[in-house]
């Protein structure tokens, strides 16, 4: 019997020191670890954008009327003054013809003048010798006199009402030249909003026609970039960027302007950066949407360490010394985590470089602490450093 309770004392002991072992075994975190490697790192600015081309001109009408004839459709290549549309000249011709006409009859009005002004300068000269002979009066004289002066004013104003005649002929001409509606530039035509048959009312503002790309070898992409990230955009900067046409192709370009005109939505300021990009295969059409990358770092086999150990925190209580403060990682060594300081420096959705630190390559980083299989010492967000 007293072995009996012996055993049983001895039993009870075991169960309850592998009960206390698997407890104080649950306590102890787990590390997961990554190495320190080299590498590369492109810091990039993300934005989105429309491409357009660089130069669109919006042709319009400066004259009122029906559109009789289109000569071009969407995606015709037009030359500089080649022939678009015409508007009804019907009307037009008949203000030329009238216009015409009134300059003929001003024309003959002033001849009329000219043979006014011979006739008083006969009649005056023939009554200034009459008075000197005291055939007539003086009165006789001063008539004459004032009707010679009459037919000279007479003769300005019938050439005034030449120019003006002339005047109106001429805008009766320029109307009639409007009614061709001609390409200002070489281009190709994207947009038409007329057809034959329709009226156009230029009477307020003008209307536009057709809008004209210039070159579609030569497009640019106009993104918004937030203040957080405009002090990092430089001029010439390389940007890559995709487009939902073709998703599994990247086409590259350049910033070109960094406009300094805010916009402001939301209480969010951004601001335009315009980003020139070659087109040869016309492969970009304007309005497509681009998922721009501008480029601000790109270096080559660089010591990097995952963004996620520079999230991991480690409370003071599971060290025997107090960890460093500032931006760093935890290496484990012999199975101790130990905090190292860094400096750091660009950084991309996965690594961040180190500039200095006390980290030898193929260190062991801890990236994630579990205990239980459950993640208890991770902080959210993106790590500290230079922001990208």
């Amino acid at each position: 019997m007293k072995k009996i309770i012996i055993a049983v004392v001895i039993l009870i002991l075991i169960l309850i020191g592998v009960v206390y072992f698997f407890k104080k075994s649950d306590k102890v975190p787990q590390y997961i670890t990554q190495t320190a490697e080299r590498g590369d790192i492109r810091a990039t600015v993300s934005a989105t954008g429309t491409v357009n081309a660089v130069t669109t001109v919006l042709v319009g009408t400066q004259v009122s009327g029906t559109i009789k004839q289109l000569y071009v459709d969407y995606n015709s290549t037009v030359k500089k003054g080649q022939l678009l549309a015409q508007i009804d000249p019907a009307s037009f011709e008949a203000q030329v013809a009238q216009a015409s006409a009134n300059l003929l009859l001003a024309r003959a009005n002033l001849e009329k003048s000219k043979v006014v002004v011979r006739d008083t300068l006969t009649t005056l000269e023939r009554n200034k010798i009459l008075f000197s002979k005291n055939f007539i009066s003086k009165s006789d004289l001063d008539t004459s006199d004032t009707n010679y002066l009459s037919a000279l004013a007479q003769v300005k104003a019938s050439e005034a009402q030449v120019e003006q005649a002339r005047a109106a002929l001429n805008l009766a001409n320029t109307n009639l030249r409007y009614t061709q509606i001609l390409s200002p530039v070489n281009g190709t035509v994207i947009s038409r909003s007329i057809d034959v048959g329709q009226t156009v009312a230029a009477s307020f503002q003008t209307p536009t026609l057709f809008t004209i790309a210039q070159d579609l070898t030569k497009m640019q992409i106009e993104t918004s970039v937030d203040e957080a990230d405009i002090g990092s955009i430089k001029t010439n900067q390389p940007v890559t960027f995709t487009v939902d046409a073709y998703p599994d192709q990247t086409f590259k370009g350049n910033v070109s302007e960094i406009r300094n005109a805010p916009t402001t939505v939301q209480n969010v300021v951004t601001y335009a950066v315009i980003v020139k990009v070659d087109n040869p295969e016309l492969k970009l059409k304007p309005g497509m949407t681009a998922n721009v990358s501008i480029i601000i770092d790109d270096k080559k086999s660089i010591l990097r360490v995952p963004n996620a150990a520079l999230r991991v925190k480690i409370s003071d209580k599971e060290l025997t010394a107090t960890a460093p403060k500032g931006p760093g990682v935890w290496i484990l060594v012999d199975k101790v985590p130990r905090r190292i300081p860094l400096t750091i420096g660009i950084r991309d959705n996965r690594f961040t470089e180190v500039l200095s630190g006390n980290i030898p390559e193929k260190a062991a980083i801890i990236v994630e602490v579990t205990n239980n299989n459950q993640k208890t010492s991770t902080q959210q967000g993106p790590p500290p450093g230079p922001r990208f």
